[in-house]
């Protein structure tokens, strides 16, 4: 791989995660909370029972708020590099096919 298009993917790769890193402070930080706290819940519910607002209920609610947070932080930077990455593969690919060949393809073409 040329060393234009390594650094063409890696700027792809970490300008989607950082898309995806806004868009997860933008748009994912309520549902976060909301699927963190309620699979946590629903956890606990299957596994005992009812539940009392007590003090261990609160306690492994916040762990599942910050599980949930840290889940869908995870997947947006995730997702957001792999869509930049192959945004920039798909851009280097077509502005390389429009390029004019060098002196040394076509020497080697000969």
């Amino acid at each position: 791989m040329k060393d234009s298009t390594r650094k063409a993917l890696t700027t792809g790769r970490n300008i989607g995660a950082m898309i995806g890193g806004i868009i997860f402070i933008v748009f994912g930080i309520v549902p976060a909370f909301y699927f963190g706290s309620f699979g946590m819940l629903t956890l606990i519910t299957h596994l005992v029972g009812p539940v009392d607002p007590g003090i261990l209920v609160r306690m492994l609610l916040v762990v599942g708020i910050i599980m949930g947070l840290v889940c869908t932080a995870f997947v947006s930077i995730v997702v957001g590099s792999v869509l930049g990455t192959a945004l920039a593969w798909a851009t280097e690919a077509v502005s390389s096919a429009f390029q004019p060949a060098s002196k040394e393809a076509e020497a080697t073409s000969k």
